[in-house]
């Protein structure tokens, strides 16, 4: 085993998953450790197949240690200690799922143990508001194997008198039947004589060296067989009936104790692997996170030169997960915003001149009653310009770019209803929408126009867990009005809708709607303050050249995040591949 693990290192290590919780903000590198997941797993699943250790055949047999479990267990009976329990049914050949090692026996768990359940508060007791002697053990306490004193529950002396013979001992173990499925631990020393809850079943025993028992009933062997016996209900329940009824492989006594010895020597070994590969990944990240930083602090093209080719050089090692792809690609469009993705051309009519036709244009749609005249949005302070811009760009406002920033229509979605859509946060996933899925809503005529969408027009989420998510609108072929909880900027013609929709990707308009949102429980983001963002206006020729550059980086991004998945599938199918091999 030790050799299956030192021999194919890079297998465990590499095999890697992206977490689903990954996105943005969240510090780490957004992996899973698969492959040592799967290494631990392995291990506990040798240990109760008999393959983690040696057989020593003067080892005194299972079989020797089973008469004495039923010995011990008539002569409890017949002190009246224990009643005598229903005899538990032969284990079938169906139940056998591995060829025993010489010495080992089947046996059902309620052979050599008993399994108790705990005892939830009698109807008008409650916890206590104080800390008292009496703690109630909770399946929120159970984790990792043991029991955590964060967030305990106490009772009064009074409920401890009515549930006092529900308490769990320091010698047995727990299993959590409610709630979460099959957790098993060994109780800590402080924790003894507590009260149980309901949710959880103690295994009491003898004869059988606890800790082994406890690695045996946490493997996948085991575990399964609790899925497998977990009452399907509205809130899935394991009795305690079919605890008892599980069948384990016992090894002898003395083995039992081998076993425990590899398997914690073979944890802590794993332990070292994930710590090294931990550390390895921090510091994977910082080293992307100060690269990627080099080109957007570049002073001048010489510096941005030179940074761009000390990652081209290092290319192959630095975007290795898909949280650096990520970070490439918010760097691309920093970068695009910051006038630092393609050169400059002197020849393109500066954004001064842009400015003075968007001005025109505003003029004439208030003249025609087509807009209203807008208040002045205040000047940029020089702590709003975060960087330097290049020659020919100027500073403005979200709001002096656009027509209109205003709140959706407020209506419920009717899926009957498709001559008018109502697009929702919820109908835009991944950038794109699928109309034929999008639901309708009841609007009077006199205010379709008021909320329907064009293409050019740009949709914010402006609440929620969601807020910031823009969406560009294009190519729609359909009425439709956009729903309350969504803002909508509409350009005007002189503005290049996909060059605004880049910046809603960059981090100079995170960082800002951020600072921006207001709310204590729920961040929200107003029309006001949309307007109130500020934007590194380039010529409209540079515009198109940007976005043009900022596709073809994203499709290549695209591409080195398959070609990432991929791999990642193919070292996780090694690592299966692998554990199947050891365990067949």
């Amino acid at each position: 085993m030790a050799h299956l693990i030192t021999e194919h290192i890079d297998t465990w290590t590499s095999a890697q998953e992206q977490r689903k919780n990954g996105g943005r903000g969240n510090n780490s590198n957004g992996q899973s450790q698969y492959g040592i997941k799967k290494l631990r797993e392995l291990i506990l699943e040798l240990a109760v197949r008999g393959k983690l250790v040696p057989q020593n055949p003067n080892d005194e047999p299972a079989s020797e240690l089973l008469k004495k479990i039923a010995k011990e267990k008539t002569q409890l009976i017949k002190e009246g200690k224990i009643k005598k329990q229903k005899p538990l049914p032969e284990i079938s050949d169906n139940e056998k799922l591995f060829e025993l090692p010489m010495g080992w026996e089947w046996a059902r768990l309620g052979f050599f143990s008993e399994v108790k359940g705990g005892k939830r508060l009698p109807a008008g007791h409650s916890f206590s508001l104080v800390e008292t002697p009496f703690v109630y053990i909770q399946v929120t306490n159970m984790k990792d194997g043991g029991i955590t004193k964060d967030n305990l529950k106490y009772i009064t002396e009074d409920t401890q008198s009515e549930i006092s013979r529900y308490t769990i001992s320091k010698d047995d173990l727990y299993i959590t039947i409610a709630g979460t499925i099959g957790a098993v631990g060994i109780v800590p020393d402080y924790f003894n004589g507590m009260n149980l809850t309901e949710n959880a079943a103690k295994i009491v025993f003898s004869e059988i060296d606890k800790a082994w028992l406890q690695k045996a009933l946490s493997s996948e062997a085991l575990q399964q067989q609790f899925t497998d016996k977990t009452n399907q209900l509205a809130q899935p329940k394991l009795a305690l009936h079919r605890v008892a009824s599980s069948c384990i492989a016992l090894p002898p006594l003395a083995e039992q104790r081998r076993i425990v010895t590899k398997v914690d020597e073979l944890m802590a070994l794993c332990d070292q692997l994930e710590q090294h590969q931990t550390d390895s990944n921090q510091i994977h990240e910082t080293l992307v996170e100060t690269l990627l930083t080099t080109l957007t602090s570049a002073t001048d093209h010489k510096d941005l030169a030179e940074a761009w080719q000390r990652i081209a050089d290092n290319f192959d090692i630095l975007f290795t997960t898909e949280q650096s792809i990520d970070k490439l690609k918010q760097t691309v469009l920093q970068l695009a915003v910051m006038g630092k993705l393609v050169h400059q051309d002197p020849n393109d009519e500066p954004a001064s001149e842009l400015l003075k036709k968007i001005a025109k244009e505003k003029a004439r749609l208030i003249k025609e009653g087509k807009i209203k005249k807008q208040k002045p949005l205040p000047e940029i302070t020089y702590e709003e310009k975060t960087f330097e811009l290049p020659k020919g760009w100027e500073w403005v406002r979200l709001g002096d770019l656009t027509t209109n920033i205003h709140y959706g229509y407020t209506s419920s979605a009717d899926k009957r209803i498709n001559n008018v859509r109502l697009l929702r946060i919820t109908d835009i996933q991944n950038d794109s929408v699928n109309w034929g899925s999008v639901p309708g809503c009841k609007i009077d005529d006199s205010k379709i126009s008021d909320y329907k969408l064009e293409n050019g027009d740009i949709l914010i989420a402006r609440t929620g867990g969601t807020i910031g998510k823009s969406y560009l609108v294009s190519d729609i072929d359909l009425c439709a009005v956009f729903a309350s909880y969504l803002i909508r900027l509409r350009h005007l013609k002189e503005m290049y809708p996909r060059f605004v929709k880049t910046y809603l990707g960059s981090q100079l308009y995170w960082e800002q709607l951020y600072a921006k949102s207001m709310g204590t429980g729920q961040p929200n983001v107003n029309g006001n303050s949309l307007k109130n963002l500020v934007f590194a206006l380039p010529p409209r020729s540079e515009q198109h050249r940007i976005v043009a550059k900022v596709d073809e980086l994203m499709a290549l991004c695209n591409k080195l995040k398959d070609r990432l998945i991929k791999s990642q599938s193919i070292e996780v199918k090694l690592a299966d591949a692998m554990i199947n091999q050891a365990v067949a």
